[in-house]
């Protein structure tokens, strides 16, 4: 079992800085890949960024150029540091993780965590 929980979302107007963590416990070693996806009202769900175990990154073409994703080895943490925001990034934002068993760890049940979201708004 996987436990996330993220922080860092708030207020702010367009063109500021903002940097989210999710904080993952429990079963990290079985977390092949972690991610930020966001919701806007009335939009479905979207990718954000995503982060691999073995350090690959993939990023919204929305966002790239704009938002960094970085993790720690362990899968213990992910960060989402944001530049240059636009009212378009105003959204919930959430941490993913997702996995199962691997050569290392056969006891690994496939997952797919969620946390429960921070907001994020982008005044103009």
């Amino acid at each position: 079992q996987v436990q996330l929980v993220e922080s860092g979302g708030g207020l702010v107007q367009a063109g500021d800085s903002l940097r989210l963590s999710c904080a993952a416990s429990g079963d990290t070693v079985c977390i092949s890949a972690m991610g930020w996806y966001r919701q806007a009202p009335g939009k479905e769900r979207e990718l954000v960024a995503r982060f691999t175990s073995g350090g690959s990154t993939h990023y919204a073409d929305s966002v790239k150029g704009r938002f960094t994703i970085s993790g720690d080895n362990a899968m213990n943490m992910l960060d989402l540091q944001m530049n240059s925001l636009k009212p378009e990034d105003t959204a919930v934002y959430y941490c993913n993780a997702d996995g199962g068993s691997s050569y290392y760890y056969t006891f690994c049940s496939d997952m797919d965590y969620w946390g429960k979201g921070t907001l994020v708004t982008v005044s103009s």
